[in-house]
């Protein structure tokens, strides 16, 4: 058995210094400064300030001589003002043709200093990031004209320290984006549009001088763990780096305060550790927790709160918040995963994070929207593919009890150099980092369908598998696996195997899925496997009354064989418990601006959702039958129009016993169903418009679904 708690543990720091506290919690008129009757933590204000920058940007997409000096006159022609996040390719990148732009695109936006809450405040010591939350693919960052540092890599944060090229008053920051091809950065290629641009958004942080350090690969700065977890008790762990900007500190307090989720305090932990001026420290705090309630999947996404409070001389100068869990795992080679302890099914999607007309340039509101449709269709898991996604959905996902796939953007080929290797390894580190805290994250993937099985490819995963264990060993590294032997190479240095199979699509038919199953199974019988994707295509305007099984190649994507295709492959893995993680590809349409296909070019449309995320296609509705407990009937091929023959067979999903169908008012017999399909056969139709309704009942509720078809 492959088994992990969830212990979050830290990576190597230098110079750790471990401090347990040595006396008893101490009460919450200590945490919050006053002693409120109702138990609740306030966390005191510490003097750290955020500042989102997402208006007064000008933009050219171009390269343009001089642009980083803050002479440069950013009113010529071909500069426009902007908000970011932006991205240049929110059209062309989804158009087709394969011509979009990639290139260089330059923003500037002026700065007033000082900034933040505090600004102003006589602290010598008091120190000013530049944060990017996400920027594509090559990014240079200046101040003033100064260059202050390249990111290379699309989807981590980034921060740089600009404290000591600030000036009072006006700055200017200038940013130079290139989401062209470098042969050191992956993904080298993908089957998706690359938007370029600073597609999330960008911060100013100011801190104390005495700070949680931020710079640890734009992590929060502190790594939470747990331990010893049971019903009496569980211990909580954390482990911080500190920094303390031109100046000694004698004592550095530091406490962790852990607060449930009425926002009652539910343990605290203090330490005092000396800190010298410029150097990085860290310390460690742990203790035990009383009954801890466990995070427990979409059952019980219980979370916690931690809050890691920093200070000297009885003044609190930084504190930094992040969701805390209680919650073991365990992954098996014959049953699958199993969540604190009882088995806990992975079913789910695969996610791409663009937006018709947006691209990658999203909001809060286009996550929430999402995440909304995967838990409506009743997923349990999601593989967020093929590279770091933002963080508010990794918030979502704590927060909604999605069982999460995390992934670095190395697909389908390397360059076999070292600067390859170290960029693999930077991206994989700060996915790591930044994500460390987050609960539902179980699987940390070294990449995606590497299309070559040679010797850099194999070491190269061998590198980063072990660059998951040192990172973080109370994880499991995972691998998508696609297109050389199932069972040698490749797909045989992640600790868990995930493979994309295309059944009935790519290849073969999809009745062949179960017996594919079973021989991987049976030829890697101590390796925990799942299917990292599957899928087909469906155009809302193609339809079939009968496709042919596999459709060809040749063939549009008629919405009724995705339906067929995701009905039978669901059944085949249904009845493998040994697979531990099904992951439909994908939850949503995506642009691909190389693609011909469907009804729209520029468009893969394997998605259970449209693009715009107006429309849920049949298939979704399949899912839900299966996944969703909540009481539902949808009657299937309502964008079938108009129908041509005289009678039909009327397909209907639903998760009751006992379905009701009436064409144009006449009631016919009700079907029952043991696999949530109900087949009305040979129903007739009019000449003209027919009213088709179907209805179940489940004590006091009822369901009802209703199409109109036209027959010519």
């Amino acid at each position: 058995m492959t088994g992990r708690t969830l212990l979050l543990s830290l990576p190597l720091l230098a110079g750790v210094a471990g401090c347990k506290s040595a006396t008893p919690p101490r009460t919450v008129a200590d945490a919050a400064g006053d002693a409120p009757s109702d138990g609740v933590y306030r966390p005191p204000a510490g003097q750290r300030a955020d500042t989102l920058l997402g208006g007064g940007w000008r933009f050219l997409r171009a390269d343009a001589t001089g642009a980083e000096t803050p002479a440069f006159d950013d009113t010529a022609a071909g500069w426009s003002a902007v908000t970011v996040p932006h991205t240049w390719n929110a059209l062309d990148g989804q158009d087709g043709g394969a011509n979009y732009y990639r290139g260089v695109g330059w923003y500037r936006r002026h700065l007033s200093a000082p900034v933040g809450a505090s600004a102003g405040a006589a602290d010598a010591g008091r120190r000013t990031f530049l944060q990017f939350d996400g920027a594509n693919i090559v990014t240079d960052v200046y101040l003033n004209g100064t260059h202050v540092g390249q990111h290379r890599g699309g989807f981590a944060a980034f921060r740089y320290d600009v404290t000591a090229l600030l000036a009072n008053g006006d700055n200017l920051i200038a940013v130079k984006v290139d989401n062209r091809l470098a042969n050191d950065v992956p993904p080298l290629s993908a089957d998706f549009t690359f938007f370029g641009g600073l597609y999330r958004d960008v911060h100013v942080l100011t801190t104390d001088a005495l700070h949680v350090d931020v710079e640890d690969f734009a992590s929060p700065g502190i790594y939470l763990s747990s331990a010893n977890v049971g019903d009496e008790t569980g211990d909580i762990t954390v482990r911080a780096g500190l920094k303390s900007a031109g100046r000694a500190t004698a004592s550095a307090e530091v406490a962790l305060a852990l607060v449930d989720a009425r926002g009652v305090l539910a343990g605290r932990f203090t330490a005092t550790i000396p800190l010298d001026a410029d150097q990085l420290g860290a310390v460690t705090l742990s203790g035990p927790i009383p009954h801890p309630h466990r995070w427990d999947g979409r059952r019980d996404p219980y979370l916690y709160t931690a809050y890691l409070e920093v200070g000297h001389d009885g003044i609190v100068t930084d504190v930094v918040a992040q969701p805390f869990a209680f919650r073991t795992f365990a992954v098996d080679p014959a049953s699958g995963f199993s969540l604190n302890g009882h088995p806990h099914d992975l079913h789910g999607v695969n996610r791409h994070q663009d937006r018709l007309n947006m691209g990658w340039a999203i909001t809060d509101r286009e996550h929430d929207q999402d995440m909304a449709l995967i838990a409506e269709m009743g997923a349990t898991a999601i593989r967020l593919a093929h590279y770091q996604h933002a963080q508010h959905f990794y918030d979502l996902c704590d927060q909604r009890g999605m069982v999460v796939w995390a992934e670095i953007p190395l697909v389908n080929n390397i360059t076999a150099t070292q600067a390859f290797t170290d960029n693999a390894r930077q991206q994989l580190t700060e996915l790591v980092r930044q994500n460390y805290n987050h609960p539902s994250i179980a699987f940390w993937s070294i990449g995606n369908e590497q299309r070559v099985d040679d010797a850099p490819t194999n070491a190269l995963l061998t590198n980063l598998a072990a660059l998951v264990a040192s990172e973080d060993a109370t994880r499991l590294s995972s691998y998508a696996h696609c297109c050389t032997s199932d069972t040698t190479g490749l797909p045989m240095h992640a600790q868990v195997a995930g493979y994309n199979e295309y059944f009935g699509w790519y290849t073969g038919n999809y009745s062949q899925f179960g017996a594919w199953a079973d021989r991987v199974h049976a030829a890697r019988p101590t390796t925990p496997i799942a299917v990292s994707e599957y899928g087909a295509g469906a155009a809302l305007t193609q339809h079939a009354d009968n496709p042919p099984i596999p459709v060809p190649a040749s063939m549009n994507h008629p919405e009724e064989y995705q339906a067929l295709l995701h009905e039978a492959t669901w059944k085949q893995m249904a009845a493998r418990p040994f697979l531990w993680g099904k992951f439909i590809w994908n939850m949503f349409d995506f642009a691909v601006d190389n693609r011909a296909e469907g009804d729209t070019i520029g468009r893969n449309d394997k998605g259970m959702v449209s693009y715009d995320r107006r429309t849920k296609k049949d298939a979704f509705f399949w899912y839900k039958a299966n996944w969703s407990s909540e009481p539902f009937v949808y009657v299937t091929g309502r964008r079938f129009e108009p129908r041509t023959t005289a009678t039909i067979d009327v397909k209907v999903y639903s998760n009751l016993d006992s379905i009701t169908l009436t064409v144009n008012g006449a009631p016919l017999p009700a079907q029952t169903s043991i696999d949530h399909i109900f087949i009305f056969p040979g129903v007739a139709l009019n000449a003209g418009a027919n009213t088709v309704a179907a209805q179940a009942s489940t004590g006091a509720t009822t369901a009802s679904d209703t199409v109109t078809w036209t027959r010519q």
